[in-house]
């Protein structure tokens, strides 16, 4: 055999299907079949993508203690009443400068900043 010789492999779509299938049922992992049938991971890969099984490419499990879920549930919902804060904050602040805007066309005055100007030289 030479140098440049290298085997070509052609595997035929029944036998794709199959492989595919037995990934499904869980029956082997990817590279227990990979080592099986002596096929490359990244082939099994593109096999994956041609069929459009997105579901078999590797996924990733997390395993969490029931103090670790508790404690994300509590951070979830500190974060989600942080974000209501938040939220309020910048409605109040809307409505303040709403109701300068109002004050400071009233009193005639150009802009709320110079209704703020007036407001504190005259307050010291």
């Amino acid at each position: 055999m030479y140098k440049n010789d290298k085997v070509i492999r052609r595997y035929s779509e029944p036998f794709k299907l199959k492989i595919l299938a037995e990934l499904t049922t869980g029956k082997h992992t990817k590279s227990e079949l990979c080592k099986l049938y002596s096929i490359a991971p990244t082939t099994v890969n593109e096999w994956i993508k041609k069929y459009n099984r997105k579901d078999l490419m590797n996924t990733r499990v997390k395993v969490e203690t029931k103090d670790e879920i508790s404690r994300i549930k509590t951070l979830q919902k500190e974060n989600e009443k942080l974000k209501k804060l938040l939220l309020k904050k910048d409605l109040d602040a809307m409505v303040e400068e709403s109701y300068l805007e109002v004050a400071a066309e009233k009193l005639e005055y150009k802009n709320v900043q110079q209704l703020k100007k007036n407001s504190i030289s005259s307050f010291y």
